[in-house]
């Protein structure tokens, strides 16, 4: 067994906010020398598209901060209104990006260039009938086998 740590990362969720902790944890753990494996199944499969639509959503996430005290306020249902999700997309867009924050491509190229294996869900991608052409091409196909064959020898293993 190697000396070397590894981190093992189950990715679900393919929403703007969702994308954030697996690439950022994975960029992390890759710069403190651990060897880094992403898992990606399900919705979490939206983070591996070439062209990225991420978007987000108040509705049914009630630990969001919402912009001038909205969540005190505004009656949830509101929320549900034509225009909202991409209305708070575009305002965490802009948070973001005035803070400073890496979007979710520099840091999915971040993760690429810091050698972090990609395996995306073959489960996933044939039961959803996905394209891989519409797939960035640093990515491996495999099962749940594949997972726990990496995931079995690490030593952080997070589910996301």
């Amino acid at each position: 067994m190697s000396d070397e740590k590894k981190l093992a990362i189950i990715a679900t969720k393919g929403s703007l906010d969702w994308a954030y902790p697996p690439f950022i944890l994975a960029s992390t753990a890759a710069a403190l020398g651990y060897e880094t494996q992403i898992f990606f199944t399900f919705y979490g499969l939206q983070l591996l598209r070439k062209r990225l639509a991420l978007e987000v959503t108040p509705l049914g996430n009630p630990g969001m901060p919402m912009p001038m005290g909205m969540d005190k306020w505004f009656p949830v249902l509101g929320t549900t209104l034509p225009g909202m999700q991409a209305m708070m997309t575009m305002m965490m867009k802009k948070k973001m990006a005035d803070k400073g924050v890496a979007s979710i491509d520099d840091l999915r190229s971040l993760c690429l260039e810091a050698e972090v294996k990609f395996v995306a869900c073959q489960m996933t991608v044939d039961l959803f009938d996905m394209d891989t052409a519409d797939f960035i091409s640093d990515v491996e196909y495999g099962g749940a086998a594949t997972f726990f064959e990496f995931a079995g020898e690490t030593d952080i293993c997070l589910y996301i």
